[in-house]
């Protein structure tokens, strides 16, 4: 799978779980350590939670696993390092207050549409 391809399933993974605000910015022009990261919102801890959970039980069961995992101990923004992908699945607060967007502004973005009920 393409870096790209895990992206796109890593995006349909989290909508499974009621990801919000979802970010697929390419970042390979800029960075020399991913080609991508996906931003994710969530409402509460919980869900933060159910997101990462869900990600990565999925991708094992593909048979990739994670790098790394960083911030699930307290679950108010959990990146999971897929080497090529990161995640970065944020309270919706605490993601306002990074910014990511606009730290890597000069990233192309797509900005993925909320998954209908």
């Amino acid at each position: 799978m393409t870096a790209y391809e895990t992206a796109k399933r890593i995006i349909e993974l989290a909508q499974e779980k009621k990801g919000q605000q979802i970010t697929l910015m390419n970042i390979s022009k800029l960075a020399d350590f991913a080609d991508y990261f996906v931003l994710i919102s969530a409402e509460s801890t919980i869900q933060v939670k159910a997101i990462c959970d869900h990600i990565e039980e999925e991708l094992k069961k593909e048979g990739t696993r994670f790098y790394q995992k960083e911030g699930y101990q307290y679950l108010h923004w959990v990146l999971l390092d897929y080497i090529d992908v990161i995640i970065h699945i944020f309270l919706k607060e605490t993601r306002q207050f990074y910014a990511l967007e606009r730290l890597w502004a000069d990233a192309e973005i797509e900005f993925i549409a909320d998954a209908v009920a």
